[in-house]
């Protein structure tokens, strides 16, 4: 089932025109686009007239005129016009949804009622332009949403299946510690290795090689926000008692998990740094690394799907590396069991 009483990323912001997008979330075709104003703008993807798609349909000014027979809607989603006649019908409204832009992303509120706005994910490193760099990309994966949740929760995978670029031994054998807090519910993995061999995408990107310190600390919201906090340095360089870390390198991964279909999913990602700011040789060698560091994850949870669905008696054997994502897997259900009560 869908979790829609939720915030899902649903765009880039930079995918956003006035030209409108279309894209189905949590099985809903939602059309979004910036009205002249700029403003985003979510609206279902269907015309009350025919069902023709509204994402065909033309932005002028503040309001979208529908491409098949002119129904033109404010901003509200209010039908405010209807060629050849005075008279509006009361059902030619069409369903607005809550949206909100946040630096790189646009969120997009699921559920019918009310948004909740304490809960949506606050991103403060996608939009403080003076501290930190970022740049952002999105990806559709032919497999069910657990599967990423699974692969991101459960950072070993990198030594094998990313070890031409963040991927390194250590981060296969190296202890790691699991906390679930249940209120607000978050999942947290923590992975500190200390005295390892540098991956070479930091070694381009901060000039440090031979042995860091490298942690990798998970904060899971499900169901839609992932972040993780890295942070690499030299050797014997732990952060101050007081936090203050200057001489460390930071970033901060961040993914959106966005159903699609029941089958289907978008990643969004997005990647934060707080060192060479501004500097847009990095911004295009670490958005290259990471469009196949992402590539390399969908082509495996492609491959991972198209075998369970010619094998459905397939069984899972679990072990110690899967305890974020049994975790994650347990808090989904628990998430699952009380909208299923309300």
């Amino acid at each position: 089932m869908y979790l829609r009483e939720h915030w899902y990323v649903a765009a880039l912001s930079a995918e956003l025109e006035t030209r409108p997008l279309s894209r189905q979330i949590l099985g809903e075709y939602v059309a979004l686009f910036r009205n002249e104003s700029g403003q985003v703008v979510a609206f279902a993807d269907q015309c009350p007239h025919r069902g023709y798609p509204l994402s065909l349909g033309k932005v002028v000014g503040d309001q979208l005129i529908c491409g098949y027979h002119g129904f033109t809607f404010d901003c509200s989603g209010t039908c405010v016009a209807v060629p050849g006649q005075d008279r509006v019908p009361s059902k030619a409204d069409v369903r607005s949804y809550p949206v909100v832009e946040q630096g790189l992303w646009v969120w997009i509120w699921m559920g019918h009622g009310a948004p909740d706005m304490e809960s949506l994910p606050e991103t403060p490193w996608l939009v403080d332009t003076e501290h930190w760099s970022a740049v952002s990309g999105v990806a559709k994966i032919d497999a069910p949403f657990h599967l990423l949740v699974d692969n991101l929760l459960d950072l070993s995978h990198e030594t094998y299946l990313h070890n031409g670029s963040i991927g390194t031994p250590e981060v296969a054998t190296t202890p790691f510690e699991v906390e679930v807090d249940n209120e607000p519910g978050v999942v947290r993995v923590f992975r500190h290795m200390n005295a390892v061999e540098c991956p070479p995408f930091y070694s381009r990107t901060t000039g440090l090689s031979g042995q860091v310190d490298r942690w990798q600390d998970i904060d899971y919201t499900p169901p839609g926000y992932y972040l993780l906090h890295a942070r690499i340095a030299n050797v014997g360089e732990p952060p101050l008692p007081d936090g203050t870390d200057d001489h460390g390198f930071h970033m901060k991964i961040f993914y959106g998990l966005t159903p699609s279909t029941e089958t289907s999913v978008y990643d969004f990602w997005a990647l934060s740094r707080d060192f060479c700011v501004g500097e847009s040789e990095i911004d295009q060698f670490l958005e290259k690394m990471q469009i196949a560091v992402v590539q390399e994850d969908v082509d495996a949870l492609n491959i991972l799907q198209r075998r369970a669905a010619s094998n459905p008696e397939m069984t899972e054997v679990s072990v110690k590396i899967d305890r974020g994502g049994l975790a994650a897997r347990r808090m989904l259900a628990s998430m699952e069991e009380a909208a299923l009560a309300i």
